[in-house]
This record gives C-alpha cells, structure tokens and sequence, in this order.
C-alpha cells in the first residue's frame, strides 16, 4: 500500500467512525490525512465520494427523526453557498476565510459550554447560515459545524439533532457531485481507489453506530461541542 493509499484509509476511517457518532465532523477529521498527500480539491472529491455512499445509509435509518421542515428551509441558500464555494475552490484558495470560520466556531463553542440559554439571533439567520455552510462545505467541505449551529438552534433533542445533521450534510452531498464532476475535480481513478477504502469504511460506519447506542444524550451533546471546538482550532491553525 503507498502512502497516499494509507493516509486516505485511516483519514476516511476515522473522520466516518467520528461522523457516525455525532452527526457531522467527518471532513474535518479526515481532511489533515488526505491533505498531507494530495491538494484540497482532490481531498473534497474523496470526501464527496464517501459522503455519496454514506448518506442513504444515515437517512434511512435515521428518516424518523429527521427535521425535514428545516432541510426544506435550508435548501435553497444551502445551494447557492455551495455553487460559490466550488467556483471560489476551483479558481483561488482563501486561507483567511477558513481562520475567520475557524474563530467563529471557537467562539461559539465557548460561549455554549457555559449551559447558557441559546442565542435566539442564530435561529432567525437559519438562511445567513445555510448559506455560509453551503458556501463552506463547497470550499473546504467544512460546512458541518454551521450546521450543527442551525439545527442546534432549532431542537434540544440530541436524536433530532444527530439525525437533522446526517439529513442536511447529505443533501449538500447530493448538490454537490454534479457540480464537482461538472468542475472537472472527480475524476475515475478516485472511485478507483475509493473501492479500495470501502471496506474500511464500511467498518468504521459500523464501529461508530455501536460506540453511539452506548452514549447517553448529555456526553453526547458534550461531544459535538468539544468536537465543535476542536474543529475550531484545527480551521484557525492549519493552512
């Protein structure tokens, strides 16, 4: 196996065993693996692939507890971010962008940690925010965490939210392989090599579903704000 073979294993394997837990966080996970051994746009192609396979899997079993009023709500400014986002992927890379969103989420996170009532404002810019994860997912596939902001907002249920957050990061997945094979950016040999990955894959969607079932609603929510800000660090600090 070559290097690049086995970082995008163990990237794709641990951002999906994370993302199964809580709902979102894959990208950012796997994103510093793939990166050392390919340049972004191919990484948010490997991430687009794997995202493609995993979200009927998500949605199917979690359909129950999807918001789907919300997604529906999402949906138009989530596309429009998205089509920006790759547009400004394919011709520049804005690095200050990421340490802008990165401090953001940082500063969101704490501010949340402290068990304060939740900031109404975020609930009336569900739109501002779809936008900006639209915009985001299609620029660096790092729109999770915005959303995990929105439907936070909207729910206190952490089935809901888990589930709400599968539902929104697959509708962005869907919006986004046309575009991205449209752009040029998939290519044939990364479904090649994402044949090879797929067992891994399979395993870490399995490993994370088993580690959730065990996890009470209070830790898990203490996992997605820690992951939340961890995410945070991760846009500020890394290029």
């Amino acid at each position: 196996m070559d290097m690049m073979l086995l970082l995008l294993t163990i990237g794709i394997f641990l951002g999906f065993f994370v993302q199964t837990i809580t709902g979102f966080a894959g990208a950012l996970i796997a994103l510093p693996f793939l990166l050392f051994v390919m340049p972004l746009s191919d990484a948010i192609g490997y991430l687009s692939i794997f995202y493609f396979i995993s979200t009927p899997i998500y949605v199917y079993k979690e359909w129950k507890y999807i918001d789907k009023q919300l997604l529906i709500k999402l949906a138009p400014s989530s596309f429009f971010g998205l089509l920006i986002g790759i547009i400004v992927l394919v011709y520049t890379q804005p690095i200050f962008l990421k340490k802008a969103l990165g401090l953001f989420i940082i500063l969101y996170a704490l501010n949340n940690l402290k068990e304060k009532k939740e900031i109404q404002l975020i609930s009336k810019m569900k739109y501002f925010f779809g936008f900006l994860g639209g915009f985001f997912s299609g620029l660096f596939s790092t729109g999770g965490p915005l959303y995990l902001i929105i439907i936070r907002s909207e729910t206190s249920n952490v089935k809901t939210l888990r589930a709400t957050m599968f539902g929104a990061l697959g509708l962005i997945t869907l919006m986004r392989i046309p575009i991205l094979a449209f752009e040029g950016i998939l290519s044939v040999s990364q479904f090649y090599n994402a044949m090879f990955v797929l067992p891994f894959f399979i395993v870490a969607l399995l490993l994370g579903n088993k580690v959730y079932l065990k996890l009470n609603e209070f830790i898990l929510k203490r996992i997605m704000l820690g992951l939340l800000f961890l995410s945070g660090i991760m846009l500020l600090v890394k290029n």
